[in-house]
């Protein structure tokens, strides 16, 4: 069977595809957006939403409701929540409702809650922060399913996802079989650089002018 192009994309590490997209000249990576409730990689397409402060208003629908479910399995949920306020984008009941459906995870550009239910269910959450505190009262949803902001990154609908511990990054779906492409040389450059150094090659041949070639610095 043919890989898809979201195998390939499981199979790479952040950093791989970080150093493709610099490699290539697009932007993608976004630090600090830590695994919070289990620390295994997630890949798959992008839901969004994007959050606000509430400033009085009554949401019509819990926050996130929507986009999950709207999702597919092996879809991650991508909430942009930078309004400053300490108040959770995601949270228990949500993380129950994503795994039923199959959602590979959440990624939370502010704080998340509910991280103990989280990990006691083996679903990844990935957040700037954590909290306790309720979104109610305090934000709402105001977009679904639109383009959001993550770290400085523009994240559309259907974008490819790839977090695990070192970041997470975001690649739009015209770029993906070129980054690809350009993660897995890498990737497998830096195993033969390994075996090198297992080998007991001296590290200081094996870090030298290939790699910063590989990497399009030299």
């Amino acid at each position: 069977m043919t890989d898809t192009l979201l195998d390939r994309l499981a199979r790479l590490d952040s950093c791989a595809v970080s150093d493709a997209m610099d490699r290539l000249g697009l932007p993608g990576a976004v630090s600090g957006l830590e695994p919070r409730s289990v620390p295994r990689r997630i890949a798959g397409r992008a839901r969004t939403v994007r959050l606000a402060p509430a400033d009085g208003r009554t949401a019509s629908r819990h926050l996130c409701t929507t986009a999950v479910e709207a999702a597919e399995a092996g879809d991650v949920i991508v909430i942009e929540q930078r309004t400053g306020i300490e108040a959770a984008g995601w949270g228990g009941i949500l993380s129950v409702a994503a795994q039923v459906k199959g959602i590979a995870g959440a990624i939370v550009d502010g704080p998340a809650r509910d991280i103990d239910e989280a990990a006691e269910l083996g679903f990844p959450v990935y957040a700037r922060s954590v909290t306790a505190r309720t979104a109610r009262g305090r934000i709402i949803e105001v977009a679904t399913g639109e383009p959001i902001e993550m770290g400085g990154v523009t994240v559309s609908p259907g974008d490819y996802v790839l977090a695990d511990r070192s970041c997470a990054v975001f690649v739009k779906a015209a770029d993906i079989e070129r980054v690809l492409v350009e993660a897995e040389r890498i990737a497998a450059r830096e195993a033969a650089m390994a075996n090198a150094a297992r080998a007991g090659q001296p590290i200081g041949t094996v870090m030298g002018a290939d790699y910063e070639r590989m990497l399009g610095r030299g």
